[in-house]
């Protein structure tokens, strides 16, 4: 693993490498509040075995990137998708395959309608359709939701941990048992490298996709893959089906059981899905 802080525009944005760089790249983009620790170490390993360049990094106010003053974020959701392109300049790289999970997976789909040239491919994992109606699709689980509904003392680590621990057992799927102590030793390991988590919930602003790319989603042209738990309770299994129907060269796989989550469980399946994927794009020049 190499590490690699981009410089640029005022904006600094951590990023680590995994794999060979003469091999085709792929750009991971991570959710809502989460560092690029959420991509898992050995899943990106996993992921460069299959000859294949991985960058994951940062976005503003998670990690070891720029933050901002809380409730003073200095950018919007299109910053957020300028910044993939900042990293792949940081990296010298012309094109890349993007990878996002939730949040991330929206970003990725804003970034392959404004620049179809520098996006091979994208994956869409646990995501929502950019530029819908999402008031027509089902509605978040009602435990869920009511977790967000807590208030948080974000500047206190047990409370934030505590908080989040509880996120992640509601957002679980239902094939395998929670791992409650990895996921509080995980989560107290991404607070102390980030500095706390205060910052992140600035990502508020991220949500706000904007008019400019409402009812676009038909003119992606590049090749799509969806993967989506049948048991994740933030975007239901409708989100991703949705999305998938949007675009023409499109591949919908359902990850049985699976939430809202990249659980080593089903990494085989969503490494090889990736994997195929990229293949055929490549195969297809």
């Amino acid at each position: 693993m190499s590490e690699l802080v981009i410089r640029t525009d005022g904006v600094e944005l951590a990023t680590q490498s995994f794999g060979n760089p003469t091999q085709p790249p792929l750009l991971l983009i991570m959710g809502g509040m989460a560092s690029m620790l959420w991509w898992p170490e050995e899943f990106c390993h996993r992921l460069g075995e299959r000859d294949r360049f991985i960058i994951r990094y940062d976005q503003r106010d998670t990690g070891l990137s720029t933050k901002y003053p809380p409730g003073r974020p200095g950018y919007t959701f299109d910053d957020a998708v300028d910044d993939v392109f900042r990293v792949l300049d940081g990296y010298g790289i012309a094109n890349a395959h993007i990878v996002g999970f939730s949040l991330g997976g929206m970003v990725g789909q804003v970034a392959a309608l404004k620049n179809p040239d520098r996006v091979l491919s994208l994956t869409v994992i646990s995501s929502s359709p950019v530029g819908v109606d999402n008031s027509l699709f089902p509605a978040s689980g009602e435990a869920w939701m009511e977790h967000m509904a807590v208030e948080v003392d974000w500047s206190d680590r047990a409370d934030a941990v505590a908080y989040l621990v509880e996120d992640a057992r509601l957002t679980a799927g239902t094939a395998y048992p929670f791992d409650e102590a990895g996921t509080r030793a995980f989560i107290e390991r991404d607070f102390d490298r980030s500095g706390g988590y205060l910052n992140a919930t600035n990502h508020s602003v991220l949500f706000d996709v904007g008019e400019t790319w409402r009812g676009r989603l038909n003119k992606m042209t590049l090749p799509l893959l969806v993967l989506h738990g049948t048991a994740d309770p933030v975007f239901p299994l409708a989100h991703g089906e949705a999305l998938a129907r949007a675009v023409a060269d499109s591949k919908f796989v359902r990850i049985k059981g699976g939430g809202h989550e990249i659980h080593p469980g089903d990494w085989e399946q969503i490494i090889s899905a990736i994997d195929e994927l990229v293949r055929g794009r490549a195969s297809a020049k």
